[in-house]
């Protein structure tokens, strides 16, 4: 890779290059001690088998590893090393891994771990990730531990809970007579859908969530745990068609009108948005999402400042407004009312949740105290009556699909994703692209033809509804639940927006929003990036094309491999149509526009390109 890190992803820092692991058909790549992207005869038949400590909250520890040895031969592959985690207070971790993989399609995964001291932890051990892509709703055959077998098949919708628990092996196809079998020893496994948190895969982990957390690993108690797949059947490798032609594409039906294009604009950042008001003008958003927390503090001062943005700036206006509950809930949401008329704050839409709903409710969880969404919308509609009102979750879609909310109440639904929950690196955040389809089908699929809004989502995290708080990170690094995120300043970023936008274009969202206009999820840079500060980050012309195609009717448009470059397309009344492209990856990629009209586009990494 040629191109600059720093524009690349907002810092030098580069992640390392995998170890490709080999035996027959059978590859993996090793990236920090775990395996990810286990491919046979080049077909990905799990995305990651890793070894997983998590802290109290969810946070995951970066083992150090020592003693790393890979012994690479023909026919097989194997490596050891020894790995330990410190805790707070000088706790301890330590543990010894074992991997081995065969040309006969067999691979074993194998870690011994005792604590130094007592280890506070709210999860050890492994996680196995199945891929989404060809699996979803396929069938699948689940050995339970008590040996009972089940027929059964992967969720095709987003299921909120487990699927499967209390599980010793499943098996899957991998392609006609090709089957794969993933057994796991040591501890009771369950599996969830990761699709709730915009992950691309099914995750099987260790310890059911039912079973308290965070907990104590006892010092000086072994754990032993072993993970083994078994690839059986017509397993003899064939010749991979490669496909290294350009990427094709391909143009289709048009379809629902492209959502508008929302910032979220929060009380603190108002001033630097009347600062650069140009700038705004130019980017064009249609909707300003204007947040209003008062367990924040927020109260009248917080509005007066919204006013102003919403009196300089003529857009549709939405106060995204968490509410307290801790009282009379038509005297607090008469007040927040009352103030947005002393405050003169002119406002189309008011969008309510209460402030527990931003945290998350695992299974086996008790419900948190909260008046009834029904009494919370009621009282909201008396307080704005000639107001849009909306409802959902201002977190992820995994609190909506857990909590589905009365959306007979509702002018429209709305919640937010951030794909930086479980893991940071950059395949993992590109990949999640991928599963906001069913995100979105799934949203249709309990909600109906209900306006529907997504946002605000962005790669860094700007609540954690699983801990304490968001993880700081002033180092910049890739770091899964940070409050800011280096790659946000980056090219990276760009391409993310652009492919997500074309992601959950099918769904004919009435908004969208994928930043805000300053701050660590703005289009404007702050000092010690790759452009000078108030300049317009890459992700300014990404969010600025989504503004330009706002209201275009969609036109379906296809790549021939979706997991290198993106389309989005829109068609204007008088027939033009416009189409912008992201390559995902940190490759030159050539693409084949001849559907666009011209003939080839070269893609530099994590780029973006208009055509028409």
């Amino acid at each position: 890779m040629t191109a600059d890190p720093f524009h690349l992803y907002g810092t030098r820092a580069v992640e390392a290059e995998p170890v490709r692991l080999r035996a027959g058909a059978l590859s993996a790549d090793f990236v920090n001690g775990n395996l990810r992207t286990i491919r046979h005869d080049g077909t990905e038949v799990l995305r990651a088998i890793a070894y997983v400590v998590r802290d109290r909250d969810w946070g995951t520890y970066e083992p150090e590893l020592t003693g790393l040895v890979i012994d690479q031969r023909p026919d097989a592959f194997s490596v050891s090393y020894s790995a330990s985690c410190v805790g707070p207070g000088g706790s301890r971790l330590g543990f010894r891994a074992a991997i081995k993989g065969s040309a006969s399609g067999e691979l074993m995964f194998d870690v011994d771990a005792l604590p130094d001291s007592d280890f506070e932890t709210n999860r050890c051990g492994f996680c196995i990730l199945h891929p989404i892509a060809g699996l979803a709703g396929s069938s699948v055959t689940v050995e339970h531990t008590d040996g009972s077998v089940l027929d059964t098949k992967l969720p095709l919708l987003i299921d909120p809970w487990q699927p499967f628990k209390d599980m010793r092996a499943i098996t899957h196809q991998v392609r006609p007579g090709v089957s794969a079998e993933c057994r796991m020893e040591g501890d009771v496994f369950e599996m969830e859908d990761q699709r709730n948190w915009s992950d691309a895969s099914y995750k099987t982990y260790v310890r059911p969530l039912a079973l308290p957390w965070p907990y104590v690993l006892p010092a000086g108690e072994p754990m032993h745990q072993t993970i083994s797949l078994r690839i059986a059947g017509d397993t003899k490798v064939a010749a991979a068609a490669a496909n290294a032609g350009p990427v094709r594409v391909e143009l289709g039906e048009a379809g629902p009108r492209l959502p508008d294009v929302g910032v979220v604009i929060y009380p603190e950042d108002v001033e630097s948005a009347l600062a650069q008001l140009p700038m705004l003008s130019k980017l064009g958003p249609q909707q300003l999402l204007l947040h209003y927390d008062p367990t924040s503090g927020h109260g009248l001062e917080a509005l007066h400042a919204h006013a102003r943005l919403a009196a300089a700036y003529p857009a549709r206006a939405t106060l995204e407004c968490v509410v307290a509950c801790a009282g009379d809930l038509d005297a607090e949401l008469a007040d927040v009312a009352d103030m947005v008329r002393r405050a003169g704050l002119r406002l189309d839409a008011i969008a309510v949740s209460p402030s527990v709903d931003r945290q998350s409710t695992p299974p086996g969880s008790a419900w948190p105290e909260c008046p009834p969404l029904e009494d919370v919308y009621a009282a909201a509609r008396r307080a704005f009556p000639d107001m849009r009102l909306g409802g959902g979750m201002l977190s992820y879609f995994t609190e909506l699909n857990r909590k589905r909310v009365p959306a007979n109440e509702l002018d429209f639904i709305t919640h937010c994703t951030c794909p930086i929950v479980h893991a940071a690196d950059d395949l993992s955040v590109m990949q999640s692209l991928q599963a906001l389809p069913f995100i979105t089908q799934s949203a249709r699929a309990i909600f109906g033809t209900k306006p529907y809004r997504i946002g605000p989502s962005t790669i860094a995290m700007r609540q954690n509804p699983y801990g304490g708080a968001t993880k700081p990170n002033p180092g910049g690094q890739r770091i899964a639940m940070a409050d800011r995120d280096p790659r946000h300043a980056g090219l990276f970023a760009a391409a993310w927006t652009i492919g997500y936008a074309a992601r959950v274009a099918p769904a004919g969202l009435e908004m969208l929003t994928l930043s805000s206009f300053a701050g660590p999820f703005g289009v404007l840079a702050a000092s010690g990036e790759p452009v000078a500060e108030g300049l317009p980050r890459p992700i300014f012309q990404a969010i600025e094309g989504l503004c330009e195609l706002a209201g275009l009717a969609h036109v379906a448009a296809r790549t021939s491999d979706e997991t290198k470059v993106l389309a989005l397309a829109g068609r204007s009344a008088s027939g033009e149509t416009m189409v912008w492209l992201a390559n995902l990856t940190a490759d030159d990629v050539t693409v084949d526009i001849s559907a666009l009209g011209r003939t080839q586009l070269v893609m530099t990494p994590y780029g973006i390109a208009r055509i028409g």
